[in-house]
């Protein structure tokens, strides 16, 4: 499976409508927030490289474009397994 590559359109357009409310540069306090998930579930998305960040010193700096991008991306991604899914046929002569 391929990694879906977001146009800078896309970007662009989703960028103004998803997590208005934050600014630029986020910290790992907003993305745990931005993501619903731990600080150890954020730290293992940066260390990993799967969202781009800027680490200074001890804090990491993470432009909001690079947390939209991975949010476009993972969806995609989701989308893409659950759309090859073969459900099972039903059985013959099961009531309905």
């Amino acid at each position: 499976m391929t990694k879906r590559v977001v146009s800078e359109k896309e970007l662009t357009a989703c960028y103004g409508l998803m997590f208005s409310e934050y600014p630029d540069i986020v910290n790992i306090r907003q993305l745990q927030t931005m993501l619903g998930i731990s600080r150890h579930a954020a730290y293992d998305l940066l260390g990993e490289g799967e969202i781009g960040c800027i680490k200074l010193g001890n804090a990491y700096k993470i432009p909001k474009v690079n947390v939209i991008r991975y949010v476009l991306e993972a969806s995609a991604a989701r989308a893409e397994r659950v759309s090859h899914v073969v459900l099972p046929a039903p059985r013959q002569g099961a009531a309905s």
